[in-house]
């Protein structure tokens, strides 16, 4: 991207100044390097989302943005529904909350080593993945609705997991607007069979060892430490969310006129917060956040019983589970005035400040953890939110390391099976179900999660706490 288009704020700081239909600005933080690499695509749809009804303070992205559908993957943006703010599908993505959850295992990595090839196959036999996939729960009608109400608190009623998990996930693990009746026939169909799976793409689950600890006392806090191993898994909403997506695009692309909104692009459809159709997609949005809580928490409870096989008497303790698509009603100060907002993340997740109070209790002096996961092969991060964060992104940072290039890219330079034992070779095992979805994952075709985790914490959105490294990695 040049360079020379932006406003520069501060080293990590960039900002596009309203031109033409825009609102107000586009900013995107990221190191000179880092912007200089992205694909002009940013900057023009970071602008676009500048031009829709209600946005307030700026159309923000984050060091790992990349182009995407409508809103760039990494993007931030804000709307008031008092000032004709609008939803958008394209705004939230197809994987509706997908999203990372931290177990803390207390294992050693050289108690893990003792046993890794025999872990990675009953991890393996026990967390359906793949394109498809599906597991060994089977949903009615009834339980679809109860699922879609009530999220990882439905799971943990069903006996998937423990009701402490609830204080360590987001909404408290139930997303509260949830409207199952809004969810079509279709969507429902199409995860009749998917809970409990991680599906296919950058989904995963990994063992991970934690190899360097930047900031000791929030590491306490989060029971982290150098040496120690945990466990993450990364997946959504799978079918359901997906169908939700193409459903509601096709029909605010329908209705765009009718609002009278002049869309940049047809990806950018949306609708105004409090028309029938925003409504109507904010309860189906809603419950796919409902079907992803639920979702990570039955892996939850299937990577625990595996653990419990081998390690007895061992606990897998919730550090934290984010998300990060979606739309979220919240509160946020801007313009010196505390203001209801509908913030979309897209590829970015929340980031709380100290003393929050939705964050637990045990947390709260803190911050909250923003947990980024790397591409398969590479480090992942832990972070925490920082009292700057909400006059700089709404409380927001980045989601992972982001694509360099296309899968259709990575398959012609790699091949799975070479990647498989390269990593191997380095100690890390992998299992998937397709070495062709290996080679579209391999770590060459993302960013550098280091740089992008790097210019977050130096823009002040989350600050660094600890790095951890794959062991063991379950691929879709």
């Amino acid at each position: 991207m040049d360079i020379s288009r932006f406003t520069k704020l501060s080293d990590t700081a960039w900002q596009l100044e309203p031109t033409g239909p825009m609102r107000v600005p586009a900013i995107i933080y990221a190191d000179a390097d880092l912007l200089a690499d992205m694909d002009d695509k940013v900057g023009e749809q970071a602008s676009n989302v500048a031009t829709l009804p209600g946005i307030v303070g700026a159309s923000y992205a984050m060091p790992d943005a990349h182009w995407g559908y409508g809103f760039p993957i990494g993007g931030v943006a804000a709307f008031d529904a008092e000032e004709g703010g609008v939803v958008s599908a394209g705004g939230v993505g197809f994987d509706v909350s997908c999203g990372v959850r931290t177990l803390i295992t207390g294992l050693t990595q050289d108690a893990v080593e003792a046993v890794k090839a025999d872990l990675a196959d009953a991890l393996f036999g026990a967390i359906p993945a793949g394109v498809g996939s599906t597991g060994a729960i089977r949903l009615d009608d009834r339980e679809m609705t109860e699922m879609l109400e009530g999220g990882a608190a439905w799971a943990v009623d069903q006996g998937y997991g423990e009701a402490a998990d609830l204080l360590r996930i987001e909404e408290r693990g139930e997303m509260a607007g949830a409207d199952p009746a809004a969810v079509s026939k279709q969507a429902r169909k199409r995860q009749r069979k998917e809970m409990g799976t991680l599906g296919s793409g950058n989904h995963y689950l990994e063992v991970q060892r934690v190899t360097e600890v930047y900031d000791p006392e929030v590491a306490r806090a989060f029971d982290l430490a150098e040496g120690e191993v945990v466990v993450s898994i990364h997946c959504g909403s799978r079918g359901l969310g997906h169908q939700i997506g193409t459903e509601f695009l096709r029909e605010m692309v329908a209705a765009a006129e009718g609002f009278g909104i002049d869309l940049p692009e047809r990806e950018l459809a949306c609708a105004p917060i409090d028309s029938e159709v925003g409504q109507r997609y904010l309860g189906a949005m809603r419950s796919a956040i409902n079907c992803a809580l639920a979702n990570r928490q039955i892996l939850t409870h299937l990577t625990r019983e595996v653990f419990a096989g081998l390690f007895p008497r061992r606990e897998l303790r919730l550090l934290y589970d984010v998300s990060h698509n979606t739309c979220k009603t919240e509160r946020h100060l801007v313009d010196g005035r505390e203001r209801e907002l509908y913030v979309h993340r897209k590829g970015a997740t929340r980031a709380r400040r100290p003393g929050h109070p939705d964050l637990p209790e045990a947390l709260r002096p803190f911050g909250q953890p923003v947990l980024v996961g790397g591409s398969m092969g590479t480090g992942s991060y832990v972070l925490v939110g920082t009292e700057a964060g909400e006059g700089l992104s709404l409380q927001s940072a980045c989601h992972g390391a982001g694509r360099a290039m296309s899968r259709h890219q990575a398959t012609r330079q790699w091949r799975g099976r070479e990647l498989v034992d390269e990593l191997e070779a380095r100690g890390i095992l992998i299992r998937s179900p397709s070495l062709r979805g290996v080679a579209e994952e391999a770590p060459g075709a993302y960013k550098d999660v280091s740089r992008v985790v790097q210019a977050t914490h130096d823009a002040g959105l989350a600050r660094m706490v600890a790095r951890v490294e794959p062991m063991i990695c379950i691929k879709g």
